[in-house]
């Protein structure tokens, strides 16, 4: 059983959530919290599995109260954060909190209900209709010129891309890409790194394996041992750092 905590500051929001959820077997509204204060005191006491959580309450809001509940080693709650706010600050925001989900509220009963299953397992993936922007605004997010695996010390500015043959820097598609210090990315496998790359696609565990060839439970050991190593939280994390540090490229 999926044991849920519904937070908004809206009595007829959180009413709609827990009619929803509550319909479906194998999840269960164990609670509710108006703001963020609420919410944490709430997540002491019932030790929710999923903190479904609005971002804009009165009092402490859902990002702060995000962060606190995933930095408390005492509970192992994720998050997922419902708003109606289609923006690429709350969502940066929500990630670097912690949350290990984006839902937007126009989001379907059959998607809500999806999400809380996915968060609950692990398997914690962005909604699709903000993936693709998460994606491209983390590309732009990242540092430049730092080093690259085909050119270790940064590479020059006028060596056309590979793909494209642009030696415009400004151009996304042909800057450096920045990956993380050798360290870092020297711990994965070259399985591991593939299995990563493939993540970045947003894809289901079921999906990678249809790509490698492998069983999924094979999937899933190698994905727990790249956020092992890579000292990530979830899958949507290694999605966002796959992009920011230059390990996959977006797509154009």
């Amino acid at each position: 059983m999926i044991r849920v905590l519904v937070v908004d500051d809206q009595a007829l929001v959180r009413g709609g959530f827990r009619t929803i959820l509550d319909s479906e077997d194998g999840i269960e509204v164990v609670g509710e919290a108006s703001n963020g204060d609420e919410a944490i005191v709430r997540v002491a006491e019932l030790d929710p599995d999923v903190v479904c959580m609005d971002v804009q309450m009165p009092g402490m809001d859902g990002l702060e109260a995000t962060r606190r509940i995933t930095a408390d080693a005492a509970s192992a709650a994720a998050v997922l954060v419902l708003t109606t706010f289609n923006r690429e600050d709350y969502l940066f925001a929500a990630l670097e909190a912690g949350a290990s989900g984006f839902l937007l509220k126009n989001s379907s009963p059959e998607q809500l209900i999806e999400a809380v299953q996915v968060v609950a397992r692990g398997d914690a993936l962005l909604s699709p209709d903000v993936t693709r922007r998460v994606i491209e605004a983390v590309a732009v997010r990242a540092p430049r010129g730092a080093a690259t695996a085909d050119a270790p010390n940064g590479g020059g500015h006028g060596d056309p891309d590979p793909m494209t043959g642009s030696t415009d820097s400004t151009d996304l598609s042909s800057a450096p890409r920045p990956v993380p210090g050798a360290e870092t990315l020297g711990t994965l496998t070259s399985r591991e790194r593939e299995v990563l790359e493939l993540l970045a696609e947003g894809i289901s565990n079921a999906e990678v394996a249809e790509r490698l060839w492998v069983g999924e439970a094979t999937v899933k050991t190698h994905v727990s041992k790249v956020l092992m190593k890579l000292g990530l939280r979830d899958r949507v994390h290694a999605v966002v750092y796959a992009y920011e540090h230059g390990v996959v490229r977006p797509r154009s």
